[in-house]
């Protein structure tokens, strides 16, 4: 399973399909790279805006998931984006869990370029999954 050789341990076919690694997920935070291909390019040959709303989603539900190794899953509830500059490479992501409720989790990230250009910012409310208990 592609994957379970990029850190994750759910199957969400889209994100398999942009290609996005998780580097370290753990304690909260998780930090992930997206090597971008044409295809991901909006028509000024940057990396679209959609694809980083996805990365930043990934991370931040992700971050949150790593608190609890029971968790098999995250619901966004509600997500800001602030889009500060262009993606024109490979981006890094980060994302940290802020406060975990008994189902909620609040979480913040950035996305940044190789050099260190600050290229987004968000912060999210993600309803953690569990897997239902057998009668």
């Amino acid at each position: 399973m592609a994957q379970a050789k990029a850190g994750f341990n759910i199957h969400v076919p889209f994100v398999e399909h942009l290609g996005l690694q998780i580097l370290e997920k753990g304690d909260g935070v998780v930090r992930l790279r997206l090597d971008p291909r044409p295809e991901l390019e909006n028509s000024w040959g940057s990396v679209h805006g959609g694809v980083l709303m996805t990365l930043l989603d990934v991370a931040l539900a992700s971050a949150g998931r790593s608190l609890d190794e029971n968790c098999n899953g995250a619901l966004t509830v509600e997500m800001k984006v602030n889009f500060i500059a262009a993606a024109t490479g490979s981006v890094l992501g980060e994302g940290r869990a802020q406060r975990a409720g008994r189902s909620l989790i609040f979480s913040e990230g950035e996305l940044r370029s190789e050099d260190g250009t600050l290229l987004a910012k968000a912060t999210g409310t993600f309803k953690l999954l569990y897997p239902k208990l057998e009668a």
